[in-house]
Protein backbone atom coordinates (compact mmCIF):
# COMPACT_ATOMS: atom_id res chain seq x y z
CA UNK A 1 0.00 0.00 0.00
CA UNK A 2 2.76 2.43 0.92
CA UNK A 3 4.57 1.56 -2.30
CA UNK A 4 1.41 2.45 -4.25
CA UNK A 5 1.20 5.83 -2.50
CA UNK A 6 4.87 6.51 -3.26
CA UNK A 7 4.24 5.50 -6.87
CA UNK A 8 1.41 8.03 -7.11
CA UNK A 9 3.71 10.76 -5.81
CA UNK A 10 6.32 9.80 -8.42
CA UNK A 11 3.59 9.84 -11.06
CA UNK A 12 2.79 13.40 -10.04
CA UNK A 13 6.35 14.48 -10.83
CA UNK A 14 6.34 12.58 -14.13
CA UNK A 15 2.99 14.08 -15.16
CA UNK A 16 4.22 17.58 -14.37
CA UNK A 17 7.41 17.01 -16.36
CA UNK A 18 5.51 15.69 -19.37
CA UNK A 19 3.13 18.61 -19.33
CA UNK A 20 5.98 21.10 -18.96
CA UNK A 21 7.53 19.58 -22.09
CA UNK A 22 4.21 19.81 -23.95
CA UNK A 23 3.59 23.39 -22.85
CA UNK A 24 7.17 24.39 -23.58
CA UNK A 25 7.00 22.72 -26.99
CA UNK A 26 3.78 24.50 -27.88
CA UNK A 27 5.27 27.80 -26.76
CA UNK A 28 8.45 27.22 -28.76
CA UNK A 29 6.43 26.34 -31.86
CA UNK A 30 4.32 29.46 -31.48
CA UNK A 31 7.48 31.56 -31.25
CA UNK A 32 8.99 29.82 -34.28
CA UNK A 33 5.90 30.35 -36.41
CA UNK A 34 5.59 34.02 -35.47
CA UNK A 35 9.35 34.56 -35.53
CA UNK A 36 9.30 36.05 -32.03
CA UNK A 37 10.45 34.01 -29.07
CA UNK A 38 8.99 36.62 -26.76
CA UNK A 39 5.74 34.83 -27.58
CA UNK A 40 7.28 31.60 -26.28
CA UNK A 41 8.09 33.20 -22.92
CA UNK A 42 4.66 34.83 -22.68
CA UNK A 43 2.80 31.62 -23.54
CA UNK A 44 4.79 29.47 -21.09
CA UNK A 45 4.54 31.98 -18.23
CA UNK A 46 0.81 32.49 -18.70
CA UNK A 47 0.23 28.73 -18.95
CA UNK A 48 2.20 28.06 -15.76
CA UNK A 49 0.35 30.78 -13.86
CA UNK A 50 -2.92 29.36 -15.14
CA UNK A 51 -1.95 25.83 -14.12
CA UNK A 52 -0.92 27.11 -10.67
CA UNK A 53 -4.27 28.86 -10.29
CA UNK A 54 -6.08 25.70 -11.37
CA UNK A 55 -4.06 23.63 -8.89
CA UNK A 56 -5.21 25.74 -5.96
CA UNK A 57 -8.75 26.38 -7.23
CA UNK A 58 -9.48 23.10 -9.07
CA UNK A 59 -11.18 21.32 -6.17
CA UNK A 60 -13.65 24.18 -5.70
CA UNK A 61 -14.13 24.41 -9.46
CA UNK A 62 -14.78 20.65 -9.71
CA UNK A 63 -17.39 20.86 -6.96
CA UNK A 64 -19.03 23.94 -8.49
CA UNK A 65 -19.28 22.74 -12.09
CA UNK A 66 -20.86 19.49 -10.91
CA UNK A 67 -23.40 21.29 -8.73
CA UNK A 68 -22.17 20.17 -5.32
CA UNK A 69 -23.88 21.60 -2.22
CA UNK A 70 -21.98 21.37 1.06
CA UNK A 71 -23.87 19.73 3.92
CA UNK A 72 -23.50 19.39 7.67
CA UNK A 73 -24.32 16.44 9.90
CA UNK A 74 -27.88 17.62 10.51
CA UNK A 75 -28.58 17.60 6.76
CA UNK A 76 -27.74 13.93 6.14
CA UNK A 77 -26.82 12.22 9.44
CA UNK A 78 -26.19 8.71 8.11
CA UNK A 79 -24.02 9.90 5.22
CA UNK A 80 -22.05 12.17 7.52
CA UNK A 81 -21.54 9.47 10.14
CA UNK A 82 -20.26 7.00 7.56
CA UNK A 83 -17.67 9.52 6.35
CA UNK A 84 -16.70 10.33 9.95
CA UNK A 85 -16.22 6.64 10.81
CA UNK A 86 -14.13 6.01 7.71
CA UNK A 87 -11.84 8.94 8.41
CA UNK A 88 -11.40 7.77 12.01
CA UNK A 89 -10.54 4.28 10.73
CA UNK A 90 -7.99 5.59 8.25
CA UNK A 91 -6.65 8.33 10.51
CA UNK A 92 -7.46 11.07 8.01
CA UNK A 93 -8.88 14.53 8.67
CA UNK A 94 -12.63 14.87 8.15
CA UNK A 95 -13.27 16.00 4.56
CA UNK A 96 -15.98 18.46 3.58
CA UNK A 97 -19.09 16.59 2.40
CA UNK A 98 -21.29 17.57 -0.55
CA UNK A 99 -24.48 16.34 -2.17
CA UNK A 100 -25.13 16.70 -5.90
CA UNK A 101 -28.75 16.78 -6.98
CA UNK A 102 -28.61 14.25 -9.80
CA UNK A 103 -30.48 10.98 -10.37
CA UNK A 104 -27.33 9.27 -11.67
CA UNK A 105 -25.71 7.19 -8.88
CA UNK A 106 -22.17 8.48 -8.52
CA UNK A 107 -19.59 10.03 -6.19
CA UNK A 108 -16.15 11.60 -6.27
CA UNK A 109 -13.36 12.88 -4.03
CA UNK A 110 -11.17 15.90 -4.68
CA UNK A 111 -8.72 18.25 -3.00
CA UNK A 112 -4.97 18.92 -2.99
CA UNK A 113 -4.17 16.75 0.04
CA UNK A 114 -5.91 14.94 2.94
CA UNK A 115 -6.24 18.21 4.88
CA UNK A 116 -8.07 19.72 1.89
CA UNK A 117 -10.29 16.71 1.14
CA UNK A 118 -13.78 16.95 -0.34
CA UNK A 119 -16.25 14.08 -0.87
CA UNK A 120 -19.37 14.47 -2.99
CA UNK A 121 -22.22 12.00 -3.61
CA UNK A 122 -25.26 12.27 -5.83
CA UNK A 123 -28.85 11.95 -4.66
CA UNK A 124 -29.12 9.02 -7.07
CA UNK A 125 -26.41 7.14 -5.17
CA UNK A 126 -28.13 7.77 -1.83
CA UNK A 127 -31.42 6.52 -3.26
CA UNK A 128 -30.25 3.14 -4.56
CA UNK A 129 -27.49 2.07 -2.16
CA UNK A 130 -28.15 0.45 1.20
CA UNK A 131 -25.92 1.30 4.16
CA UNK A 132 -23.40 -1.46 3.46
CA UNK A 133 -23.03 -0.48 -0.18
CA UNK A 134 -22.88 3.25 0.59
CA UNK A 135 -20.12 2.63 3.12
CA UNK A 136 -18.22 0.63 0.50
CA UNK A 137 -18.53 3.40 -2.10
CA UNK A 138 -17.43 6.04 0.40
CA UNK A 139 -14.49 3.87 1.49
CA UNK A 140 -13.42 3.91 -2.18
CA UNK A 141 -13.60 7.71 -2.26
CA UNK A 142 -11.76 8.07 1.05
CA UNK A 143 -9.12 5.74 -0.43
CA UNK A 144 -8.49 8.28 -3.18
CA UNK A 145 -7.65 10.80 -0.47
CA UNK A 146 -5.59 8.27 1.47
CA UNK A 147 -3.57 7.28 -1.62
CA UNK A 148 -2.99 10.90 -2.70
CA UNK A 149 -4.87 10.23 -5.93
CA UNK A 150 -6.60 13.56 -5.44
CA UNK A 151 -3.22 15.32 -5.74
CA UNK A 152 -2.55 13.61 -9.06
CA UNK A 153 -6.07 14.42 -10.26
CA UNK A 154 -5.84 18.10 -9.42
CA UNK A 155 -2.49 18.45 -11.17
CA UNK A 156 -3.90 16.68 -14.21
CA UNK A 157 -6.98 18.92 -14.10
CA UNK A 158 -4.85 22.08 -13.97
CA UNK A 159 -2.30 21.10 -16.60
CA UNK A 160 -4.85 19.72 -19.05
CA UNK A 161 -6.67 23.03 -18.73
CA UNK A 162 -3.40 24.89 -19.40
CA UNK A 163 -2.71 22.86 -22.55
CA UNK A 164 -6.27 23.50 -23.72
CA UNK A 165 -5.84 27.23 -23.08
CA UNK A 166 -2.64 27.33 -25.17
CA UNK A 167 -4.30 25.45 -28.02
CA UNK A 168 -7.27 27.81 -27.91
CA UNK A 169 -4.85 30.76 -27.91
CA UNK A 170 -3.01 29.34 -30.92
CA UNK A 171 -6.27 28.69 -32.75
CA UNK A 172 -7.30 32.30 -32.28
CA UNK A 173 -3.91 33.48 -33.47
CA UNK A 174 -4.30 31.27 -36.51
CA UNK A 175 -7.42 33.07 -37.68
CA UNK A 176 -6.92 36.55 -36.25
CA UNK A 177 -3.20 36.95 -35.48
CA UNK A 178 -0.84 39.11 -37.49
CA UNK A 179 2.35 38.47 -35.56
CA UNK A 180 4.36 36.77 -38.30
CA UNK A 181 6.91 38.79 -40.27
CA UNK A 182 6.36 36.47 -43.21
CA UNK A 183 2.64 36.02 -43.22
CA UNK A 184 2.49 35.06 -46.90
CA UNK A 185 4.86 32.14 -46.42
CA UNK A 186 3.47 31.04 -43.09
CA UNK A 187 -0.24 31.64 -43.62
CA UNK A 188 -0.95 28.02 -44.51
CA UNK A 189 1.24 26.87 -41.63
CA UNK A 190 -0.76 29.01 -39.21
CA UNK A 191 -3.99 27.42 -40.37
CA UNK A 192 -2.58 23.89 -40.19
CA UNK A 193 -1.13 24.45 -36.73
CA UNK A 194 -4.39 25.94 -35.45
CA UNK A 195 -6.44 23.03 -36.74
CA UNK A 196 -3.99 20.43 -35.42
CA UNK A 197 -3.92 22.14 -32.02
CA UNK A 198 -7.71 22.21 -31.87
CA UNK A 199 -7.81 18.48 -32.62
CA UNK A 200 -4.96 17.49 -30.30
CA UNK A 201 -6.15 19.40 -27.22
CA UNK A 202 -9.05 17.07 -26.30
CA UNK A 203 -7.02 14.02 -27.36
CA UNK A 204 -4.14 14.98 -25.06
CA UNK A 205 -6.57 15.60 -22.21
CA UNK A 206 -8.24 12.22 -22.75
CA UNK A 207 -4.97 10.28 -22.99
CA UNK A 208 -3.68 11.81 -19.77
CA UNK A 209 -6.90 11.04 -17.96
CA UNK A 210 -6.75 7.46 -19.20
CA UNK A 211 -3.12 7.12 -18.10
CA UNK A 212 -3.74 8.20 -14.52
CA UNK A 213 -7.30 7.04 -13.97
CA UNK A 214 -7.75 3.33 -14.65
CA UNK A 215 -5.07 1.96 -12.33
CA UNK A 216 -6.07 4.57 -9.74
CA UNK A 217 -9.60 3.12 -9.72
CA UNK A 218 -8.33 -0.42 -9.19
CA UNK A 219 -6.09 0.81 -6.36
CA UNK A 220 -8.94 2.72 -4.68
CA UNK A 221 -11.20 -0.34 -4.95
CA UNK A 222 -8.58 -2.47 -3.20
CA UNK A 223 -7.77 0.14 -0.55
CA UNK A 224 -11.43 0.86 0.18
CA UNK A 225 -12.28 -2.82 0.45
CA UNK A 226 -9.33 -3.31 2.81
CA UNK A 227 -10.49 -0.38 4.98
CA UNK A 228 -13.98 -1.82 5.59
CA UNK A 229 -12.91 -5.48 5.21
CA UNK A 230 -15.79 -5.93 2.77
CA UNK A 231 -14.85 -6.39 -0.91
CA UNK A 232 -18.23 -8.03 -1.50
CA UNK A 233 -20.03 -4.86 -0.38
CA UNK A 234 -18.15 -2.79 -2.96
CA UNK A 235 -18.74 -5.47 -5.60
CA UNK A 236 -22.47 -5.32 -4.82
CA UNK A 237 -22.43 -1.53 -5.23
CA UNK A 238 -20.67 -1.83 -8.58
CA UNK A 239 -23.19 -4.50 -9.60
CA UNK A 240 -26.02 -2.05 -8.98
CA UNK A 241 -24.30 0.48 -11.23
CA UNK A 242 -24.42 -2.05 -14.07
CA UNK A 243 -28.21 -1.97 -14.03
CA UNK A 244 -29.04 1.43 -12.49
CA UNK A 245 -26.09 3.50 -13.70
CA UNK A 246 -26.78 6.36 -16.07
CA UNK A 247 -25.01 9.49 -17.40
CA UNK A 248 -25.10 12.51 -15.16
CA UNK A 249 -27.17 15.54 -16.09
CA UNK A 250 -24.11 17.77 -15.80
CA UNK A 251 -21.36 16.21 -17.89
CA UNK A 252 -17.87 17.64 -18.01
CA UNK A 253 -15.00 15.69 -19.55
CA UNK A 254 -12.39 17.55 -17.46
CA UNK A 255 -13.78 16.08 -14.21
CA UNK A 256 -15.01 12.70 -15.52
CA UNK A 257 -11.91 10.90 -14.19
CA UNK A 258 -12.75 12.00 -10.64
CA UNK A 259 -15.98 10.00 -10.37
CA UNK A 260 -16.64 6.56 -8.91
CA UNK A 261 -18.26 5.52 -12.19
CA UNK A 262 -17.98 7.05 -15.66
CA UNK A 263 -20.44 10.00 -15.63
CA UNK A 264 -20.44 10.44 -19.42
CA UNK A 265 -22.76 9.00 -22.05
CA UNK A 266 -21.85 5.46 -23.04
CA UNK A 267 -21.14 4.21 -26.54
CA UNK A 268 -18.53 2.24 -28.47
CA UNK A 269 -15.93 5.01 -28.54
CA UNK A 270 -16.69 6.19 -25.01
CA UNK A 271 -16.17 2.65 -23.69
CA UNK A 272 -12.92 2.32 -25.62
CA UNK A 273 -11.57 5.63 -24.30
CA UNK A 274 -13.23 5.53 -20.88
CA UNK A 275 -11.34 6.96 -17.91
CA UNK A 276 -12.68 4.04 -15.84
CA UNK A 277 -12.00 0.29 -16.04
CA UNK A 278 -14.95 -1.92 -17.02
CA UNK A 279 -17.30 -2.61 -14.12
CA UNK A 280 -17.05 -6.37 -14.71
CA UNK A 281 -13.27 -6.24 -14.31
CA UNK A 282 -13.52 -4.24 -11.09
CA UNK A 283 -16.10 -6.66 -9.68
CA UNK A 284 -14.00 -9.69 -10.67
CA UNK A 285 -10.92 -8.29 -8.93
CA UNK A 286 -12.86 -7.55 -5.75
CA UNK A 287 -14.48 -10.98 -5.64
CA UNK A 288 -11.12 -12.57 -6.30
CA UNK A 289 -9.75 -10.85 -3.19
CA UNK A 290 -12.83 -11.59 -1.04
CA UNK A 291 -11.46 -14.88 0.26
CA UNK A 292 -8.08 -13.35 1.04
CA UNK A 293 -9.44 -11.02 3.74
Amino acid sequence: MYKAIDANKRNTVIIMAVFLLIIGGLGWLAGAIYESYEITIIVVVIAMLYALFQYFAASRIAIAINGGREIQKRDAPELFRIVENLTITTGLPMPRVYIISDAAPNAFATGRNPKDGHVAVTTGLLNIMDKRELEAVLSHEIAHIQNYDILVNMIVFGLVSAVGMICDFMLRMTFYGRGSKSKDNNGALFMIFGLVAAILAPIVALLVQLAVSRQREYLADATGALTVRDPEGLAMALGKLKTAGRPMDRQNSSTAHLFFNNPMKTGLLSKLFSTHPPLDDRIARLMGNANKM
